[in-house]
């Protein structure tokens, strides 16, 4: 006699870092998030509105993606320098060393 039907296992979304282009776990990346008056910020909540991107939490991959052409090309804007050095300031609080996945 067959027991009842097993529920699906659930995916877990994936994203992929704009600065390694390696994938990893939505929820292991830091979503950034081009807002509707063209600002570039963190979404700590993962939910704000407007076009989203990844990156790892780890210095190597903040930094990169800040340096190279990864935010232009992931936000097809060049962001405000202001939200740059914002966003270059929340790096220095992540931990220096790589990612496994970097």
């Amino acid at each position: 006699m067959a027991g009842p039907p097993r529920a699906a296992a659930r995916r877990t979304p994936e994203r992929t870092c704009i600065a390694c282009r390696q994938p990893a776990g939505k929820r292991e990346l830091i979503r950034l998030v081009r807002t509707r008056d063209g600002h570039v910020m963190r979404d700590p909540s993962g939910k704000a509105a407007g076009r989203g991107a990844y990156v790892h939490p780890s210095r190597a991959c903040w930094e990169k993606a800040l340096k190279s052409g990864s935010m232009k090309g992931a936000f097809k804007i060049i962001p405000d320098p202001d939200d740059v050095e914002a966003l270059r300031a929340f790096g220095k609080t992540l931990p220096a060393e790589e990612s496994e996945a970097s």
